[in-house]
């Protein structure tokens, strides 16, 4: 059971680890492409190289687990991701890392109300309260004015609220029994699905020519490959071992991430004003994984077989 854990921790922080450095690479791909263009781009990748590494057909049982892959689909993949790129357009890259970092707060909320197993303790506000404070000296990083856009900063809150109902819906869907990477596909294919509509609004372009570039095509690889095909993948198994609330926390580590790639890749400053936000988010979520609520939490219940 403890490896079985550890192994679901490892795969949180290194899916986080990678998601805290997409912000800075979205920003330069918005450079050329518009965020639908970098949405259907990155998953059509991505739903491409998950089919390539398992191309067993996944069968269905049920109209239910259809419809739940459905929603995950449309909440992580085209809501979400469609919602951030969008707010990356209007504020800060390090605006949205630090806003989407309260996504842990809602899925605690949800995951309360619908999960089996998925009990709240004081611990875990305890935890998020010291996070956010953490977070918000990191936001700052020595300017002494915060920059606020309220649309971007409306849609990244819409954005963390979006991706804590798709927490709840993979728990639901990584008891199903069926492959990480059949489910990944599924949901893939029902994002791209849902942006097909929202195309002709957004002035899409199939354009390649950027690809020409090196920097654009790592930069879209690097979003297709290892931000979405694997990290979908890790982050569904971390949410079936840990359950989804414990998982979620790690998503405080994003502004972290994002603060530290900044540094080294665009050669900003790191104050001691950081430096403190970053012990205090770290120390939250230390707090934050220590649950203290009786019972089991939906990752030490039975698996459900195949």
């Amino acid at each position: 059971m403890r490896e079985h854990r550890l192994s679901g921790h490892l795969a949180a922080a290194f899916t986080i680890f990678i998601w805290g450095i997409t912000f800075v690479s979205t920003k330069i791909l918005l450079d050329v492409f518009t965020p639908i263009e970098i949405l259907v781009f990155r998953f059509a990748i991505g739903y491409i190289a998950l089919t390539l590494v398992y191309p067993q057909r996944m069968g269905i049982r049920s109209r239910f687990e259809e419809v739940l892959l459905m929603g995950a689909g449309l909440c992580g993949v085209t809501l979400y991701f469609l919602l951030e790129n969008i707010a990356l357009t209007y504020t800060y890259a390090s605006n949205v890392g630090v806003i989407i970092s309260i996504a842990p707060f809602f899925t605690a909320i949800l995951a309360h109300l619908f999960l089996a197993g998925e009990k709240l303790s004081l611990n875990f506000f305890i935890g998020f309260i010291a996070a956010i404070m953490g977070i918000f000296l990191i936001s700052f990083n020595g300017i002494m004015v915060l920059q606020l856009n309220p649309i971007g900063d409306l849609l990244a809150v819409l954005a963390a609220g979006v991706w804590a109902v798709y927490s709840v819906l993979t728990s639901k869907i990584s008891g199903f029994g069926y492959h990480p990477i059949q489910t990944t596909r599924r949901i893939f294919f029902y994002g791209i699905l849902f942006m097909m509509p929202a195309l002709p609004f957004f002035n899409f372009n199939w354009s390649f020519k950027p690809f020409a570039q090196p920097v654009y095509l790592i930069n879209m690889l690097f979003l297709g490959l290892l931000a979405s095909a694997l990290c979908f993948v890790t982050w569904s198994l971390a949410v079936k071992r840990l359950g989804a609330t414990k998982t979620a926390v790690y998503i405080y580590l994003v502004p972290v991430i994002t603060v530290a790639t900044s540094v080294i890749v665009l050669q900003e400053r790191l104050t001691g004003m950081a430096v403190l936000g970053i012990t205090l988010t770290l120390l939250g979520l230390f707090i934050s994984e220590k649950q203290s609520a009786p019972g089991k939490s939906t990752s030490e219940q039975p698996e459900k077989s195949s």
